[in-house]
């Protein structure tokens, strides 16, 4: 009996956990007991199994009854399918609001468990009004249930009773949020995350990065490995939330940020942040030599100018130099803030400088990275070497 009790807990905590990934830790044990006149009816006489959840890094075990409702749910609902797969032919099954007590990635967790075990075998209808269990890969297989209520010209109601339909266009704003919320949350997860994700600080530096990273490839040298997915994060403050949401995700992330000198000590909380590898997390001043960087001062001066001059129109008069930029500000090594210094002084009819449409200009005119004088040359070797960093982080 113990041998049968120990195969049974071993096959149901497979199934469990093959898809319970909340926590990886947990085991389940199966004993058989005499039932106590003690125990509340019918668990009081011959003989009673009882599950109990093992958690391995506790070294505790707890009844089933005790985990929480959402864990208790699932595998009640795992257990009655597994039995239903061995008693029972093909079958509909219809769920009214299944996983009510379960948290999103729970329910995702519930979702893939219907796709994997249930649909192979049966047919499955059920009813849901969360954005996580609404399958973002087979929307056709969605169906909107709205209660309908027509109102005519002296706003008196008609019911026309439940309806099911198929096309979204002819259904109520709230009657859709699921389906938007599970089409968001997806976007989020594939269209600005991958599963190789360098984050950075402002779409700025994604396209200085893209066009650098081009110019090197053109040249037979070493670009920025495409498995990496360029992710601006909004600053170097929003990098530590934005590792906390999306971490859980099991995403390989690394970090290339600006560094100022009252920014230095943000940087070392980001390397200690439990999420974040100390290792991959870089500055532009770790391939500039700089004290302080952003990602433009991989722009020798001269050759910022120039952009800058392309970018805005800069003539005769206004036409920005390396000397220029350096004494408008020389009181930081930044190009870039060297640059909103030298633009504070221009006419007022010189375009505001931005951070984004040197970026813009660059992207669009990628022919400005062509020639082999010094400064090119300069540029493009700190950036390969950036590049070579960040691919080193991969692996083969």
């Amino acid at each position: 009996m113990k041998a049968k009790c120990e195969g049974a807990s071993n096959k149901i905590s497979d199934e469990i956990f093959d898809f319970w990934t909340q926590n990886d830790a947990l085991s389940v044990k199966i004993d058989i007991v005499a039932g106590l006149p003690a125990d509340p009816a019918p668990f009081n006489t011959g003989n009673v199994a009882k599950a109990w959840i093992t958690n391995q890094h506790h070294r505790a075990s707890v009844p089933l009854s005790e985990r929480s409702a959402g864990f208790v749910w699932f595998f009640s609902f795992l257990a009655q399918f597994k039995q239903l797969q061995k008693t029972t032919g093909k079958a509909v099954i219809l769920l009214d609001e299944p996983g009510l007590t379960l948290h999103g990635r729970a329910q995702a967790d519930l979702l893939r468990y219907i796709e994997e075990r249930l649909l192979p075998d049966h047919q499955v209808i059920f009813t849901t009004h969360s954005p996580f269990m609404v399958p973002s890969d087979r929307l056709a297989d969605v169906q909107i249930v709205e209660d309908v209520v027509k109102y005519d010209h002296r706003r008196r109601a008609q019911v026309e009773g439940t309806k099911v339909r198929d096309d979204v266009l002819m259904v109520s704003k709230d009657t859709l949020f699921p389906l938007q919320g599970a089409l968001g949350y997806d976007l989020t997860q594939s269209l600005f995350v991958g599963k190789n994700t360098l984050l950075v600080e402002g779409p700025s530096d994604v396209l200085y990065l893209q066009a650098l990273s081009s110019g090197l490839t053109q040249r037979k040298r070493t670009g920025l490995d495409p498995r990496w997915t360029l992710c601006p994060s909004g600053g170097v403050d929003k990098i530590a939330a934005f590792a906390s949401l999306f971490g859980a995700n099991r995403l390989n992330m690394a970090v290339l940020c600006d560094v100022a000198m009252d920014e230095k000590s943000k940087i070392e909380k980001l390397r200690k942040h439990a999420l974040l590898q100390a290792d991959q997390v870089f500055t532009i001043a770790d391939f500039t030599g700089q004290d302080e960087s952003d990602v433009e001062d991989l722009f020798p001066h001269e050759k910022y100018a120039e952009l800058l001059n392309e970018t805005f129109g800069l003539k005769a008069e206004n036409k920005l130099t390396a000397e220029r930029l350096q004494t408008a500000d020389p009181k930081t090594q930044r190009v870039v803030k060297q640059a909103e210094a030298a633009f504070r002084v221009m006419p007022s009819e010189v375009e505001d400088f931005d951070h984004f449409a040197p970026a813009g200009w660059l992207i669009r005119n990628p022919a400005f990275l062509d020639g082999t004088d010094a400064n090119i040359a300069t540029m493009l070797d700190r950036a390969e070497n950036l590049f070579k960093t960040f691919n080193a982080l991969l692996g083969a």
